[in-house]
């Protein structure tokens, strides 16, 4: 194992916080981890990394040898890819909402990979907030407003949204005809993954936008369990249109307030920034902007 190979090695436990995920990332015997950790703190004369039986992370030397990898690794990859096809290889990690992802990415996946032959893309899905750096993923897509993570972002679109019951609920508890002829409705709750609290259902009201919390016995943190107790006839939803739109044509769901539209939700791609210079990242993130603006996103 070379010097780049062990810099490569050494970034990817810090980041995954753990040898045996390190090993398994790039195809590695543990012991042959193990060992060139080892001779990597004897060549450099410091401890890199405190180890227990759970976890592991840097030592403060560590942490500053981990940023100069970083610089380090970019560049070179850079520059290997100036001089030969200029083609990103490799196996890209991403992250994107399931329903999202097969309505938007899958029907256009097989133009990715003609493009890119030598990618190969790992593509996980779910509600939850991913830890990039810790779990190893390169790139995630999501909706709503970002916090400041410390993460690269690029603002994709914008999803419209929609409230919507099914006709079973609006036959029992009636059409409301503005948010505040609420009483008496219930609503399915659903769980940011982001604060941990029920999200309120949100309407436009003039130029403001109005947070309306209902009472409800259901409270789900799973986007299709959500829509499908809608439409059951549990309560209330809101979700993306391109979420609800096909239910609606079809009669399982009826839109509700139309007059008074959720605000837009934001769609966003983020990368942390040791990311920035990867070839893999940047032509991944150009092919979904790609799909989400001929989309009309």
């Amino acid at each position: 194992m070379d010097r780049f190979d062990r810099m490569q090695l050494f970034t990817r436990i810090v980041e995954r916080g753990s040898f045996a995920a390190a090993a398994s990332d790039l195809g590695l015997a543990r012991s042959t981890v193990t060992e060139a950790l080892k001779q990597m703190e004897a060549d450099l004369g410091v401890r890199l990394l405190e180890r227990t039986t759970r976890h592991v992370a840097p030592t403060l030397d560590g942490r500053a040898f981990y940023q100069r990898c970083l610089a380090i690794l970019a560049e070179v990859d850079e520059a290997e890819n100036i001089f030969r096809d200029a083609q990103p290889r490799g196996l890209l990690r991403v992250d994107a909402h399931g329903f999202l992802t097969r309505t938007f990415l899958l029907p256009r996946l097989q133009e990715f990979l003609d493009r890119y032959p030598l990618l190969d893309l790992q593509i996980g899905q779910g509600d939850r907030l991913v830890d990039l750096v810790r779990e190893g993923v390169d790139c995630v897509i999501r909706a709503g407003e970002v916090a400041d993570s410390g993460l690269i972002m690029r603002r994709l679109g914008v999803i419209t949204e929609m409230t919507c019951a099914s006709p079973a609920y609006i036959e029992r508890h009636g059409m409301p005809q503005s948010p505040d002829t609420l009483t008496g409705h219930v609503a399915v709750g659903f769980i940011s993954s982001r604060t941990g609290q029920i999200m309120p259902l949100e309407f436009m009201v003039g130029d403001e936008v109005r947070y309306v919390t209902l009472p409800g016995r259901l409270t789900v943190n799973n986007s299709d369990t959500l829509v499908d107790l809608a439409r059951r006839g549990f309560g209330l939803i809101q979700a993306p249109r391109y979420r609800l739109q096909r239910d609606v044509d079809e009669g399982l769901l009826v839109e509700v307030l139309a007059g008074f539209l959720p605000p837009p939700t934001p769609l966003s791609a983020l990368y942390p920034q040791n990311r920035q210079l990867s070839p893999r990242v940047r032509v991944f993130i150009d092919w979904v902007a790609r799909a989400f603006a001929e989309a009309g996103l």
